[in-house]
């Protein structure tokens, strides 16, 4: 495993870290335009600089509830190989240095529905699942169709 640093995030009551070089940007939630007949973790499209990105709830995705909006609650823009994504967090709260030492991988088999989980970083009291954005986007059943939606709205 290849990751030297991540921006760590919050979604139900854990930790979660996107490896730094998939994250566009990170911003205040604001402006969400719905657009019907989206999967239920699609909450809408938000407009970064300049092009229509989806907006995906990583609690909704996690747990199957929404998340509640508050003022802590970020936007962390991510690029996969299919689509660049808005997904809606409960904190973005820091750029963390990871040392190879502190990496530990998955037992292979534990999470077969979520192969998008590739390691887990080890830290004292904390353990921050990585995510890695290309499996997950590709994990979504409906993304070629937010696509398709999005390219007919812009």
């Amino acid at each position: 495993m290849d990751i030297s640093k991540v921006v760590v995030f919050r979604a139900g009551n854990e930790e979660y870290g996107i490896p730094i070089e998939h994250v566009i940007s990170i911003e205040k939630i604001e402006n969400i335009n719905v657009i019907p007949n989206m999967p239920s973790y699609v909450k809408g499209v938000v407009k970064v600089r300049g092009d229509l990105i989806p907006v995906i709830d990583m609690n909704h995705i996690f747990y199957q509830k929404d998340t509640i909006i508050d003022g802590n609650s970020k936007l962390i823009v991510v690029q996969s190989e299919e689509i660049a994504s808005a997904l809606i967090v409960k904190d973005a709260k820091e750029i963390l240095d990871v040392q190879e030492e502190q990496l530990k991988s998955i037992p292979v088999g534990a999470f077969q529905s979520t192969k998008y989980f590739t390691a887990v970083i080890s830290l004292n009291e904390r353990l921050i699942t990585i995510i890695h954005p290309n499996l997950l986007i590709s994990s979504l059943d409906e993304i070629a169709l937010v696509k398709e939606e999005i390219i007919s709205h812009q």
